[in-house]
């Protein structure tokens, strides 16, 4: 069997810091910036993917106050016993946009909302926002298709988006040459879903454009 099958000397090593491998792979996740996947944890750790992902699992629970040491059990031997178990932490470990982060907890987002917002106004502007969702809906879609939906012009609410690392360039429209946008992995981040297939759907909320898709199809003639 090979070094990369059994993950080599890096488990051995990283059992020997304080805390164990469990302990290391945290150190990582705390000061990543953007989710990372099993397959990059276990290159960086020098483990095998089923190490991280058993230690995932492990850390997931653990910060959801699920994961305790059973009485008479060897200290690996887990159980989730949540009488039993600590209180969940403040923070958790999701898998968001194909890879894995520490985020806040969703339970405390009014408390951190206040405590970092407050007096600050890097909030999105409601044209950002509305903007945003013609993007994220229409994906890919140029700047001229965004305007003509909202009715103003929008050069620099997409500005102000591809700064904040929602929209990207998505390539040329092939017929018109113009530059296309969709919504980058922050965006997906920011938003806690894996796709944007995960976006809530509009048409329940939109009673009476039966036939839109029709309308788009019959202007793009």
């Amino acid at each position: 069997m090979s070094e990369q099958e059994t993950g080599g000397d890096g488990l051995a090593e990283l059992e020997a810091l304080p805390g164990g491998a469990r302990a290391a792979l945290e150190a990582v996740l705390m000061v990543i910036d953007q989710p990372a996947t099993a397959e990059e944890l276990a290159a960086g750790l020098n483990v095998t993917v089923a190490v991280v992902e058993d230690l995932l699992e492990g850390l997931r629970q653990e910060y959801s106050g699920y994961t305790v040491k059973a009485p008479g059990r060897d200290a690996d031997d887990l159980h989730t016993d949540a009488s039993a178990g600590a209180a969940p932490r403040g923070f958790e470990l999701r898998n968001v946009a194909g890879g894995w982060r520490i985020y806040s907890r969703a339970d405390f987002a009014d408390v951190v909302g206040r405590f970092v917002l407050e007096g600050q106004t890097a909030r999105l502007t409601q044209a950002a926002l509305e903007t945003m969702a013609v993007i994220a809906y229409r994906q890919p879609v140029s700047r001229a298709r965004v305007s003509a939906i909202r009715g103003v012009n929008v050069d620099s609410v997409i500005r102000t988006l591809v700064q904040r690392g929602l929209i990207e360039d998505s390539g040329t429209d092939p017929e018109s040459g113009a530059i296309l946008y969709r919504t980058t992995s922050y965006f997906l981040e920011r938003m806690g879903i894996g796709s944007v297939a995960e976006l809530p759907q509009l048409s329940p909320h939109l009673p009476g454009l039966e036939g839109i898709e029709e309308f788009f199809d019959a202007e793009r003639m």
